[in-house]
């Protein structure tokens, strides 16, 4: 639609930048045509004022002789008043300021006015009348529909500037959506390695340990297989879980069971690995999460106990799992060694880093609290969203 305005805007330009010819031509072909008198004369001073519309730069000059030659051209026929006494009124108002538009008009009208009388009026108060009330109807008009032409085309200079900024606030729109795609791209690459390296010290690396200390173990005692078959299953399991990290599939434990008694085989099994005590207590009433939550609350749990087997040395670990209606927590006790709590402040090792990002992906907290030879406890707070 824009565009389609455009092209009218242009074509009315043409055709008014054409007109004073028509006109001018039209009057003289009409005057050959009708008046007696000599056709050199008339075809000169058309000539004369083609030129002058031509070739004389736009202002109070170019405006003064025009309106003196449709006066003189006038005085040839009366077609000029006619037709070509238009440009008059269109030029007098486009080229002349504040009110000498109306002077402008205004001589243009006597003009006109006087030829379509066949001259001046005499002494008789009607035709006198009837000549200023022409000429001020004309004046009227002209100033009217000048006044309307006006806003028009304020209103589409100003649709113009509107229509500019529209499409510069566009291309600007444009070039920062890219900019967002371009940063969601690299957020979500990013966002993906987190999660595989978090995926991998969860089930790689905690594996690997278990296996280490499992060959370890064997190594020392005198039966070695039941050891060896611990590292065989937990390398079995590793690679389970590593392949549904690839295909970003939660953990084996929850697709089998609910979270408690996911949480309680995942206890039991480390506790057995790694012949230290170790208890699930459950309040509240369990109900079905949704499974990222599930997902970060027994990932929570495996680190938690990887870390007690790795740094604590504890002889009893205790966790427990609480339902609460807008909250659910997980809580890990060991009475091992224990840390700085400097440590924990900082964000720790990878391990504790991983449990932070988890955590707070729900919008959950992390706490812990330790100290040197008193143990730790490791407190995880999400969400309690129902599954579906």
């Amino acid at each position: 639609m824009t565009a389609q305005l455009d092209r009218w805007e242009r074509l009315l330009e043409h055709h008014l930048a054409a007109a004073p010819y028509v006109l001018l031509a039209a009057s003289t072909v009409l005057a050959l045509l009708t008046e007696d008198g000599p056709p050199w004369r008339v075809v000169a001073l058309a000539a004369l004022a083609a030129a002058w519309i031509r070739l004389v730069p736009r202002g109070v000059v170019y405006v003064i002789g025009l309106i003196v030659l449709i006066g003189v051209l006038c005085t040839q026929a009366v077609w000029f008043a006619g037709f070509f006494g238009f440009i008059g009124y269109l030029h007098s108002w486009e080229y002349l300021k504040g009110m000498w538009r109306f002077a402008g008009v205004t001589a243009t009208a006597a003009i006109s006015v006087t030829g379509f009388f066949g001259g001046l009026p005499g002494l008789v108060p009607s035709e006198i009348l009837s000549y200023l009330l022409l000429t001020a109807a004309i004046v009227a008009g002209v100033g009217l529909f000048s006044f309307v032409g006006e806003i028009t085309a304020a209103r589409s200079a100003e649709r113009k500037q509107m229509v500019a900024r529209l499409e510069e606030t566009l291309r600007e729109n444009a070039g920062l959506q890219a900019q967002l795609l371009v940063q969601a791209r690299e957020a979500g690459v990013l966002d993906e390695r987190q999660r595989m390296a978090a995926e991998i010290h969860d089930t790689l690396a905690q594996g690997l340990t278990g296996i280490i200390t499992q060959l370890q173990a064997a190594h020392q005692a005198d039966d070695w297989r039941p050891n060896v078959d611990n590292a065989i299953r937990l390398a079995r399991e590793s690679l389970a879980e590593a392949r549904r990290s690839v295909h970003a599939v939660g953990p084996g434990q929850l697709d089998a069971a609910p979270l408690p008694e996911a949480l309680r085989e995942v206890v039991d099994r480390w506790s057995e690995f790694n012949d230290v005590r170790a208890g699930l207590t459950t309040t509240g009433t369990p109900r079905p999460l949704h499974p990222e939550v599930e997902e970060t609350l027994l990932r929570t749990a495996q680190e938690a106990l990887a870390n007690v087997a790795k740094h604590a040395g504890a002889s009893r670990v205790g966790l427990t799992l609480s339902y609460m209606e807008d909250l659910v927590t997980l809580d890990v006790r060991d009475d091992g060694a224990g840390f700085d709590p400097e440590r924990a402040r900082d964000g720790g090792g990878f391990g504790l880093t991983s449990m932070r990002k988890r955590v707070s992906r729900l919008a959950g907290t992390l706490e812990i609290e330790t100290e040197p030879g008193g143990g730790t406890a490791v407190s995880a707070s999400v969400p309690a969203v129902a599954r579906g």
